[in-house]
């Protein structure tokens, strides 16, 4: 039977006066009676959906989305409930997997704090579409990268030179018209240093992430770390300009490590704890090299060096938006009050510094 057909069959036999309800005799009669092509994650999810209802009904639109793989709560609720748990050994245990398989288990063991959500990602992951986002703007800021590098004949502290802090795609306060600066800036790199982080960071955090939640949040969740980077510096650093993506970094470090400090106990990456530790010191050591270039220069006549608080806004981005996003894995965000009051707030902050970046400059000269 395939889906179309089934959902005939529920709407039409179940549910004849679309109620929108479906008895829970009825619907656990179907699934023992007839043969559903689903993977056994997704069957467990429907007996625990139905097993878990106090009111001996099924919502039937609920029903839909669960087998639709649409981003839904229901099976969350079902689970929590704690009317039934998944019978099956722990994703870990699983044998016989292939190359491919054994990745996408290790990148739901790395994200994902519970083994439900996990086996749930494990079964229904699929190649397409692939997590292009994110490997796509590393790849560019490498190509720019070593673009400048040929035409400057330098690869560190680039921002020397005069003919880089020309480029059309560094943001500077003087050129703060030219609206496409305020992202573009995320291509340029000041060295091989920062590329190295930045493009290091992204791949090992930023490619699982769009893996297990979608090219859609995972890029919204960077650019929004990039647009407050520039924004930002143009409010707080009038003077310097900004490049590198590290607001989009670190809009990515600081939900995963946030996310991995609320959900601690059902975290089942190895050596977690250590892990943390490194990427806290290497996060706080490049913000300690940033604040030294920006106000202990090598060359203080060379003008103002690039700012750090990119990376303070993105990390703030990452702790608000960013974690709200990654604690909703198969969750509609636009079901939570939550999600409207951040967006509602950065949507203030940017119409704050659109008005900031038109008139704070004349008017404090």
């Amino acid at each position: 039977m395939d889906r179309s057909s089934l959902f005939q069959l529920i709407q039409e036999q179940l549910d004849p006066e679309n109620t929108g309800f479906i008895a829970v005799e009825n619907f656990t009669s179907l699934v023992e009676h007839h043969e559903l092509q689903l993977d056994p994650s997704k069957l467990d999810m429907l007996l625990a959906l139905v097993q878990s209802n106090e009111e001996g009904q099924v919502c039937y639109q609920e029903l839909i989305e669960l087998m639709s793989s649409k981003r839904s709560s229901s099976f969350r609720r079902a689970i929590a409930n704690g009317r039934r748990t998944l019978q099956r050994e722990i994703l870990l245990d699983e044998t016989g997997l292939g190359l491919y398989k054994r990745f996408v288990r290790y990148v739901a063991y790395e994200i994902l704090p519970c083994e439900t959500d996990r086996r749930w990602y494990f079964h229904q992951n699929r190649l397409c579409p692939p997590p292009v986002f994110i490997a796509i703007v590393t790849i560019v800021q490498i190509i720019v990268f070593m673009c400048y590098g040929i035409m400057l004949n330098k690869w560190v502290l680039q921002t020397y030179q005069p003919d880089f802090m020309k480029s059309p795609l560094v943001y500077h306060p003087g050129h703060r018209a030219q609206v496409w600066r305020f992202f573009s800036y995320m291509f340029m790199h000041v060295g091989l240093e920062q590329l190295g982080f930045n493009a290091l960071l992204q791949l090992m955090i930023g490619v699982p992430l769009e893996m297990v939640h979608g090219i859609l949040r995972i890029s919204l969740l960077y650019m929004a770390g990039v647009l407050a980077g520039s924004l930002t510096v143009s409010i707080t650093d009038m003077r310097a300009p900004v490049v590198g993506g590290s607001g989009g970094v670190y809009a990515l470090c600081s939900a995963h490590l946030a996310n991995v400090v609320m959900n601690w106990a059902g975290m089942r990456c190895p050596y977690k704890l250590l892990r943390m530790i490194l990427a806290l010191v290497c996060m706080s050591s490049e913000v300690g090299r940033a604040v030294w270039l920006r106000f202990s220069p090598p060359l203080p006549s060379s003008g103002p060096q690039p700012s750090f608080m990119a990376h303070l806004s993105g990390a703030v981005v990452g702790i608000s938006m960013g974690l709200l996003i990654l604690r909703s894995y198969e969750e509609s965000l636009q079901k939570q009050c939550s999600w409207w009051v951040i967006v509602f707030s950065f949507i203030t902050f940017l119409l704050f510094a659109i008005f900031w970046n038109i008139f704070a400059y004349e008017l404090l000269g």
